[in-house]
């Protein structure tokens, strides 16, 4: 099937892309600081994988870091539409009427739509609750879509492991299950905690926190095509 050549060659540029540039705006922001026009946009020494120094959007928005981050999103949003749509076709060529199909592609394009959204308001600043409210719940649908697409292609692929085994390396497939099952377990844990106003949870500084736990699930949802590049065994 040349869909899943397709699917392989794309899931590893959907991890390759955000990571790159994700990384780049921090590297921009904490090494490069004369790039920057207003030295109050600059963050010092943080690793904020582990200790939760800035939000993935605190190193995204200023100039020149958008200049990376945003046609990186734009170019992420128009290969997981692409991705979604080919997983598609992968699953009714396998199972003609799965109940899951459709579910898996709008779940899939919601959560590309999404990120273009977020990516599109990034950096714009308006003094409005209302429209700091709306960035939030875009950011939250993005992921919420994302995870739940997620979950649906791996129970699919695996309610048919069989029949796709000498497509796939199935450790791999295994593997995925895991992950989406711990991104699931960590986001229902940690929502009704980092909803709270405030960053005061017992005295435990919520702050730092939820900047690691970003970076840390933002590695997790695109670990996801890395797995999907490897778990594809290259169609001939």
């Amino acid at each position: 099937m040349d869909q899943i050549n397709k699917v392989k060659s794309i899931s590893i540029w959907i991890f390759i892309v955000p990571f790159i540039a994700v990384n780049t705006c921090l590297i921009l922001i904490t090494q490069f600081q004369g790039l920057f026009p207003n030295q109050e946009d600059i963050i010092h020494n943080t690793i904020p994988y582990f200790d939760g120094g800035a939000s993935i959007s605190r190193t995204a928005r200023p100039y020149p870091s958008w200049l990376v981050f945003k046609p990186a999103m734009f170019l992420t949003s128009f290969l997981l539409i692409k991705y979604w749509l080919y997983n598609k076709s992968i699953i009714l060529f396998f199972d003609k009427n799965h109940k899951n199909v459709n579910k898996i592609l709008y779940f899939g394009i919601a959560s590309a739509i999404a990120l273009t959204i977020h990516s599109i308001f990034l950096g714009i600043k308006f003094d409005n609750d209302f429209y700091k409210l709306f960035r939030r719940v875009i950011m939250l649908m993005f992921i919420i879509f994302e995870i739940v697409a997620q979950a649906y292609l791996v129970s699919t692929l695996y309610s048919f492991r069989n029949k796709i085994s000498k497509y796939i390396n199935k450790r791999y497939l295994i593997l995925k299950v895991y992950l989406v099952s711990i991104l699931i377990l960590v986001a229902v844990l940690s929502i009704p905690i980092i909803s709270l106003p405030g960053n005061d949870f017992f005295g435990f500084n919520l702050k730092f926190f939820k900047h690691a736990l970003e970076w840390d699930y933002f590695v997790g949802v695109i670990s996801f095509y890395l797995l999907t590049f490897l778990m594809w065994k290259k169609n001939q």
